[in-house]
């Protein structure tokens, strides 16, 4: 559904959030009292934004219709 720079950067965003949570459940950063839920909501909300605006994206929905 998406082309491979959205999933890169999808990618990349949960990667730097799934380390941030690794810190504070080893009590090494503590630094906010959010949930795991809220930032999977918006990694998804980020996700379908960037396919919504990409060009790329964009082409290959076409393509599969």
């Amino acid at each position: 559904m998406c082309c491979d720079k959205c999933k890169g950067m999808c990618g990349g965003l949960l990667l730097i959030f799934g380390i941030l949570f690794l810190l504070r459940d080893l009590n090494v950063w503590n630094f906010w009292n959010i949930q795991a839920w809220t930032i999977i909501f918006v990694l998804a909300g980020c996700g379908m934004l960037c396919a919504s605006r990409c060009p790329e994206c964009k082409t290959e929905v076409k393509k599969k219709k």
